[in-house]
């Protein structure tokens, strides 16, 4: 052994050969520390042209005079290179001189992308990070690649690659290109259900926003396969079920899956439905002392029976709060307590009043409105600073925002404010485009084909006001119309409108032309918590001039009378609960009007409609039924062809524009009536096709007629009095990206030899 460690001493330099074991090892010791540590007096900096000799000692760290050991010399050099700016980094001690030598990375002298179509350079270049006249990184290159392919996934094109490269050029500067090759759209398949026993695979796709690809996929984007939406989706099914009586429905997985050409995904929603439940006893109760349950009782509408919901729970509370809060009782919380009995599937629900924290609101800080005031958002948060704290109506302030549609993502959250009883309210909002000015074409099947040009604003000079301006010619009319809404006056719910319209037609469909101009303010505000009421002044200006010789001489007398000007007043009330009523499957719309006619000329005109809507056969099938009337009656004077009725398309389906009614016996000019009515009877329901193609099928029956001329002249009027007519017809709906549209077919059941039928129409679908 002592042969062994001398002879290694000897390698080390040493002049002993003899040594103890212990001396041996405190000498490799020593020198070990020697080797390893450096002081350096100099140091050298090579290669570097743009960056100076002090920045890149302060990347390292190094002081002079310092001692160094191997490790720190290794972690200087990768501070270095953390920097990136160098391609190369060395650290090299030379006796008292350390020297670093690098690489600088080239400069970008200019970023370009090739190869895209599909996404404009703008829209990419936003998202790359790299910079002109910025030092090349390639950690950067790539993550701005990375986001590139991820912009085209997002739009459905999952196999576009993107390459970077460089273009090497002088003065060590180069060209960061990324080449695209974009691949076609990776649509949607297949969106597919397991588990689904109550509702069929197209009624649940109809509730999703993602869509299956379908004849429109050039136009529409929901069929490419986005994970947010899916997740929006998943929440979309859960509330659908949940207010259709399936409290215990979950969605348990979604599969998503690509075709073996990575050309399509196929989506699976792997549901549990759970058994259906019906409320059983419905109570109200109270912990707090000396606090009357009674009076809160009256306030709920949920009732014993009825199809669970979650919905009607929700506003039964918010009920029973602001009940609370109107009758001066404050910190007052709602728990709802629920029973399940599995033998009759009912569930017992308990509304229990209990003390609520006592919290106060500080103040409300709202942020990201560059263009809304403020004053219009506040008018949508229930609450003002010094109010008791109310987490429910903080959740209905974020929904009214919302739901004024001028922001793209709306959050209400509240925070510890300055003291443990006191909260901040922050409302953080990202605005949207709330304008749109747009020309183009329309046709009606009344008018004919025309031009249009449109201006419309919801939140004009970010005050929340509307304003909108439409301007159309047809083959035989034009018309321009105005408006402008304020539909938070003094800060209350009290919606002020200003409407004007101006319109003339010609003598393309008749032996007259009209000129008309209609000037109309309104308030509107609420009078219960489905009904409306809205009173009004009109001031209406009606001619009629260029009548031919060949026309009926009761409009030749009218017209003899002049322009006409007349003054009303007015009002509707509205009655709807199609949104916010408690069956998410039926609905009904009641609309009562009526102008009343003063000074020189003096009537009175009414106009009513009930409908009704309700889904059955599962949601498959959608029954409607609605009656619509109305009657004009002058006390000073009579009515002209400019006011009263006349019945197209919208109102009864297969008869042209003044098709049915009142007629001149010798001229066979269409009259009007001072009176109609007319019953529609409809239905809708599934074709069998793809619920991506946007089509179903309908039926309908209507009945109705319109009569009633007034003053006759002495001339020979047919039909003026109440003659039914009927027809009967097929639709064909269909949601197209334009807007929903509506082609009947139809058959005249009870018609008049003079009328004018018309067998087939297009139209804009809408419910009443």
């Amino acid at each position: 052994m002592h042969k062994n460690w001398g002879r290694v001493i000897a390698q080390g330099g040493a002049t002993f050969r003899q040594i103890s074991i212990g001396a041996v090892v405190a000498v490799l010791a020593a020198g070990a520390v020697s080797a390893q540590g450096f002081v350096f007096n100099n140091v050298s900096i090579e290669g570097n042209q743009r960056v100076a000799d002090g920045t890149i000692l302060t990347y390292a760290g190094i002081s002079q005079g310092e001692s160094l050991s191997t490790g720190a010399l290794n972690d200087a050099a990768q501070k270095i290179r953390a920097s990136g700016l160098f391609e190369t980094v060395e650290v090299v001690p030379s006796g008292s001189t350390l020297t670093i030598r690098v690489t600088e990375y080239p400069t970008i002298n200019r970023i370009n992308i090739e190869g895209n179509a599909r996404l404009r350079d703008s829209e990419l270049l936003q998202i790359v990070q790299s910079e002109s006249r910025r030092v090349y990184n390639p950690t950067q290159a790539e993550a701005d690649t990375a986001a590139i392919t991820q912009a085209y996934a997002q739009q459905g094109r999952i196999n576009a690659t993107v390459t970077p490269s460089i273009i090497p050029l002088s003065d060590n500067r180069v060209d960061l290109v990324f080449v695209v090759t974009e691949s076609a759209v990776t649509e949607i398949e297949r969106i597919s259900f397991l588990g689904n026993r109550t509702y069929s695979e197209s009624r649940l796709q109809r509730v999703l926003d993602t869509k299956q690809a379908g004849p429109l996929r050039a136009l529409i984007r929901r069929d490419t396969y986005s994970p947010d939406r899916v997740a929006a989706d998943r929440e979309l099914l859960t509330d659908f079920y949940h207010s259709r009586g399936y409290p215990d429905f979950v969605v348990q997985n979604v599969d998503v899956a690509l075709t073996r050409e990575r050309d399509a995904y196929l989506v699976t929603y792997n549901l549990r439905e759970g058994q259906k439940f019906e409320f059983g006893s419905v109570t109200v109760s109270s912990e707090i002392e000396g606090l009357d349950p009674a009076p809160y009782q009256d306030a709920i509408r949920v009732r014993g029976g009825a199809t669970y919901s979650p919905v009607p729970i929700e506003t039964d509370i918010t009920r029973i709060e602001r009940l609370a809060v109107n009758r001066g009782v404050n910190f007052v919380q709602v728990d709802t307590r629920i029973t399940r009995n599995p033998r009759d599937l009912t569930l017992d629900l308990a509304y229990v009043l209990v003390p609520g924290p006592r919290i106060f609101v500080e103040r409300i800080d709202i942020e990201g409105n560059g263009t809304t005031l403020d004053r219009v958002i506040r008018n949508r948060v229930e609450v003002v600073e010094g109010d008791p704290f109310n987490p429910r109506a903080i959740r209905d302030s974020a929904s009214r925002i919302r739901s004024l549609g001028f922001f793209q993502n709306v959050d209400v959250n509240a925070r510890q404010g300055t003291t443990e009883n006191q909260v901040i309210v922050d409302v953080d909002v990202v605005e949207g485009p709330t304008g749109s000015l747009s020309f183009g074409a329309n046709y009606n099947s009344d008018t004919g084909v025309g031009l249009i040009a449109s201006y419309k604003q919801s939140n004009f000079q970010g005050r929340g006001q509307r304003l909108n301006f439409d301007l159309s010619t047809a083959e035989s009319n034009r018309r321009l119309t105005f408006g402008f809404t304020e539909p938070q006056l003094l800060g209350r719910d009290l919606r002020l409108g200003v409407d004007l319209s101006y319109a003339t037609t010609n003598n393309e469909n008749a032996l007259y032309d009209t000129e008309s101009l209609r000037f109309s303010p309104s308030l509107s505000f609420p009078v219960s918590e489905n009904g409306r009421l809205t009173v009004l002044y009109a001031l209406d200006y009606n001619d009629l001039t260029d009548v031919d010789d060949d026309a009926s001489q009761i409009i030749h007398n009218e017209a003899a009378e002049g322009a006409v000007t007349t003054n009303s007043l007015g009002y509707t009330y509205s009655y709807d609960t199609r949104r916010t009523g408690l069956n998410p499957n039926a609905g009904v719309l009641l609309r009562f009007g009526q102008e009343f006619g003063f000074g020189d000329t003096q009537f009175i005109k009414s106009t009513a409609l009930a409908g009704a809507e309700a889904k059955v056969l599962n949601e498959e099938v959608t029954l409607r039924a609605t009656l619509e009337g109305g009657y004009l009656e002058y006390q000073d004077g009579s009515s002209r062809v400019t006011d009263r009725f006349f019945m197209g398309s919208r109102v009864m389906r297969g008869f042209e524009a003044g098709g049915i009614g009142p007629r001149d016996d010798d001229t066979d000019d269409a009259l009007g009536g001072n009176a109609y009515a007319v019953l529609r009877l409809e239905t809708e329901f599934p074709l069998g096709l793809p619920s991506e193609y946007g089509l179903t099928g309908g039926a309908f029956i209507d009945y109705g007629s319109v009569w009633n001329v007034g003053e006759t002249y002495g001339e020979d009027v047919i039909y003026d009095d109440f003659t039914p007519r009927a027809v009967a017809g097929v639709s064909v709906f269909w949601t197209t990206p334009i807007g929903p549209l509506r082609f009947n077919f139809t058959e005249d059941l009870d018609s008049q030899d003079r009328d004018n039928t018309k067998a087939f129409d297009v139209t804009i679908s809408t419910s009443f």
